[in-house]
């Protein structure tokens, strides 16, 4: 089946290098909004009886989710085979329970929405925290994409001697994948209470690894707290400025300048959501998912 790459807006170098790599054709579509806010679609190009992919990094989802509903929905009527949405960065994933009584399932809802208008969906490392596979709230066929390996490969060729740093033993098990595909050594940081109110933060093995650089790891930057806060803890063992990695770079408020204020030395993301920190590109990995759907 014949393959046509739309790009919502925001994601037209994405888009792009995929519909290259994937040897296929760039379609052509006009996304824009009414002067009263209502968002008008026109696709220029033809989808007859083609594969249509979708791709929208879904940071700000609200904003998104409409005009990739309005552009899927325009393409099979105008006869598109199947719809793929590429979404790199899948949002609504960390509502995944009522945390306090009354609250929205957020994460189950948009799930619902999203499988009530596509035929399938592609993304990379959701946070599926609380739950084993995507499968269990989406009803589409979903491929979930891992970007461990590419981590690991960029710590290998731009750290000298680093060290991974996990920062609660719920990311040890992340951490320590990379750490492992890196061929680097890792360690997790580890919480002593004092007392009902008091918390102390230990640094196993500091006086081993203070020539190590520290990578800390997470796959999304949000506020960045977690991240801020063991800056601190391995500043006040002497440790070198860290370098701060995460898939998704979402860097909510002043996030990104603040880990800088804080102490980063760098901070790094995977192209999942457009950001001056991008380094670590997720194209081929995509493009070899996409070449598999059908």
């Amino acid at each position: 089946m014949k393959k046509i790459f739309f790009a919502l807006p925001g994601n037209d170098a994405l888009t792009k290098s995929l519909a290259e790599k994937c040897n296929a054709e760039l379609g052509k579509a006009i996304i824009r909004q009414f002067p009263d806010g209502e968002t008008y679609i026109k696709i220029e190009s033809d989808v007859s009886d083609k594969q249509v992919l979708l791709i929208c990094t879904l940071n700000n989802p609200d904003e998104k989710l409409l005009p990739l509903f309005y552009l899927s929905q325009t393409a099979k009527e105008l006869g598109a085979k199947s719809i793929c949405i590429v979404v790199p960065y899948l949002a609504y994933m960390r509502q995944d329970k009522r945390f306090q009584p009354g609250e929205g399932v957020t994460s189950s809802y948009f799930a619902k929405l999203i499988s009530s208008f596509a035929d399938s969906l592609i993304t990379i490392d959701p946070h599926l925290h609380r739950r084993s596979s995507l499968s269990e709230i989406y009803t589409i066929p979903t491929t979930v994409i891992h970007a461990a390996d590419l981590i690991s490969k960029w710590i290998l060729s731009d750290i000298e001697k680093p060290v991974l740093v996990g920062p609660d033993s719920e990311s040890e098990q992340w951490v320590s994948e990379v750490a492992h595909q890196a061929g680097a050594p890792f360690i997790i940081l580890k919480k002593i209470r004092r007392g009902d109110e008091e918390v102390e933060i230990s640094v196993p093995d500091v006086e081993k690894y203070k020539e190590y650089t520290p990578v800390l790891v997470d796959d999304i930057i949000s506020t960045a707290r977690t991240m801020i806060e063991t800056i601190g803890h391995l500043k006040n063992v002497g440790m070198k400025k860290p370098v701060c990695i995460g898939i998704h770079g979402i860097f909510a408020n002043n996030a990104y300048s603040d880990l800088f204020f804080a102490g980063a030395d760098k901070v790094i993301t995977c192209n999942t959501i457009p950001h001056e920190s991008n380094r670590i590109k997720i194209d081929e990995i995509i493009s070899i998912s996409i070449n598999r759907t059908k």
